[in-house]
């Protein structure tokens, strides 16, 4: 889990405003994340590291860049959803097009991830700002894809027992879902 406590203003409250958050939005939904001559462009290694196809991991990184405007327009600290984290980690272990370029150039302004400190009061914490995120985010850009964006119980229950893997090394064989064998033997 991770957040970020920005506060500004999400609805314009005059012209000037709602042009500057026009400006915002061309700025970062036009920020090139992939290098196109790199031999693993961002994307793909968005899409290697998470067992993604290179598709969802394109349609992961254009929600993390929704996911910066509302960082940056919201009155209100947000939380992403899992996968537009995996694509913010990756993003902050690019240092240079990170801090230099995305924040700098795209969004003005430093953008921070903060992770969660542990316990239930955090996990409260976070649940609370998702949801205020998903609120933000259908005002601004609609209802967002639920493959991205699942619902507050889905995106926290499903979080527990994450640990990174070599694949060359080991075989994942995933976890049998008793209650649906229960289930199909009644």
């Amino acid at each position: 889990m991770c957040a970020t406590e920005t506060k500004t203003k999400l609805e314009p409250t005059d012209k000037q405003d709602e042009l500057d958050n026009g400006w915002l939005w061309k700025r970062i939904s036009s920020f090139q994340i992939d290098d196109p001559n790199a031999p693993l462009p961002f994307s793909a290694r968005l899409a290697s590291e998470n067992g993604w196809s290179r598709n969802f991991a394109c349609r992961v990184t254009e929600e993390y860049k929704r996911f910066c405007f509302i960082a940056i327009t919201a009155n209100h600290s947000v939380t992403p959803s899992d996968e537009v984290d995996q694509a913010w980690h990756l993003h902050l272990l690019c240092t240079r097009s990170y801090w230099d370029g995305f924040c700098t150039h795209a969004l003005g302004r430093p953008l921070h991830h903060s992770p969660t400190r542990g316990g239930a009061e955090e996990l409260n914490k976070f649940r609370e700002w998702y949801m205020q995120t998903i609120k933000s985010y259908e005002r601004v850009f609609g209802q967002p894809p639920c493959d991205i964006w699942p619902r507050v119980e889905e995106r926290f229950a499903r979080n527990r027992g994450f640990l990174r893997v070599n694949l060359e090394n080991f075989w994942v064989v995933p976890r049998p879902r008793y209650s649906l064998l229960l289930r199909k033997q009644h």
